[in-house]
């Protein structure tokens, strides 16, 4: 078994060199087609000289940033899903393929990066983008950065982006393994396969997450817990296969944890029983002189709590990630033959760190949802 285990991680620190070389060899042709075409009018050969240097921030930051565009690369194949752009505009709905930021180049080849300054005329009214965000063309100059963009000058973006599609992949993912349980025990056998793992974790949050810190009241709550501890932990391992279509930084966008902290704040604070409320906007037990202290307190905790799962979440993948592609980088930047061994061990921790991590941030996230939920509809006992 342990034989097994090592040539799995051996074989993930491989795919992971053979995806970096092939998208670094991409970008180089691509720039330096761009900057041979630049040189020979203003900046001569430095400029591409300059242009052949490995950019590890460039390999990260696209690999971590959120896209119009969804790319699939493998040893020896690559190519870009095109994905759809849906606006909500001062004249209405408006939808077209993110392709269209393109330049012909772009279009064909691998690259997936908007032309700079492109416009795009839809619906009666012109659009561009700018990073990965899009504006109205007459509401903006070239010397707009994405930061200084108001909200004015955007249209409502319901695009169908890389972190959307990346999230439909996990929902399918679950769904066919979660029918593939199902169906295990539909035959009237001991499960086995798949369903002899799940199972285990199913119990585990239905009778040591949910019912010991919930108390008699869990049930209804189980569904949720389930349904958000299966959804990171699929997430997080996606995000450690390292190729396509997997690969991808869900948790690790803050956005998504934003989304998943809201729920659990929502949750907790409807199904909030007199008890509750009662803590938190008059304690008992505090002298009547400091109640009104305590009670802001209180209400400041019923913000902090689901911050801190959102923020708790979002930290770990999003550093893990980095780390993990900050060690591959390495490679790149020095070109020494030492090198390769030192990051291919410490990628090899990492992967292996967080595999740990994967499973320990579903189950706490889980574990301090059901926490905030025993708190809202614990009966005072009399």
């Amino acid at each position: 078994m342990d034989n097994k285990l090592y040539r799995l991680i051996f074989l993930a620190l491989l795919l992971i060199s053979f995806n970096t070389t092939f998208a670094q060899h991409d970008a180089h042709n691509e720039t330096q087609a761009e900057t041979h075409e630049a040189a020979a009018t203003h900046e001569g050969e430095n400029a591409t000289h300059e242009s052949d240097e490995f950019n590890p921030s460039e390999l990260i930051n696209h690999h971590l940033a959120d896209s119009h565009h969804y790319q699939f690369d493998l040893p020896f194949f690559g190519t870009i899903f095109h994905l759809p752009v849906i606006l909500w505009t001062d004249n209405g709905l408006t939808i077209f393929s993110s392709s269209e930021f393109l330049d012909e180049t772009h279009a064909e080849g691998h690259g997936g990066h908007a032309a700079a300054g492109k416009v795009v005329e839809k619906n009666g009214q012109k659009f561009k983008m700018i990073g990965d965000l899009i504006v109205y063309a007459d509401k903006v100059d070239d010397n707009t950065k994405p930061e200084d963009i108001k909200m004015d000058q955007r249209p409502l973006d319901f695009s169908i982006t890389k972190n959307v599609f990346s999230m439909f992949l996990t929902f399918m993912a679950l769904l066919i393994v979660l029918l593939l349980v199902k169906k295990s025990y539909t035959n009237k056998g001991v499960p086995k396969g798949i369903a002899g793992f799940i199972e285990p974790l199913i119990v585990f949050i239905r009778d040591d997450v949910a019912k010991e810190n919930i108390g008699p009241k869990y049930r209804k709550f189980v569904p949720f817990l389930l349904t958000v501890f299966f959804f990171i932990l699929f997430s997080n391992l996606f995000g450690l296969i390292p190729f396509s279509p997997f690969g991808y930084n869900l948790t690790g966008n803050i956005v998504v944890t934003f989304v998943l902290a809201t729920i659990v704040f929502i949750i907790t604070n409807v199904n909030g029983n007199k008890s509750y409320w009662t803590h938190i906007l008059w304690p008992p037990g505090v002298p009547v002189i400091l109640k009104p202290f305590i009670a802001l307190i209180e209400i400041l905790s019923i913000f902090t709590k689901p911050f801190a799962l959102m923020i708790r979440l979002f930290a770990n993948i999003f550093a893990g990630h980095t780390i993990i592609l900050t060690f591959v980088s390495l490679i790149f930047v020095f070109k020494n033959w030492g090198v390769p061994f030192a990051s291919g061990f410490a990628t090899i921790f990492m992967y292996i760190s967080e595999l740990l991590v994967a499973f320990l941030q579903a189950y706490v996230f889980t574990l301090l949802s059901a926490i905030y939920f025993g708190m809202a509809v614990k009966e005072e006992a009399h």
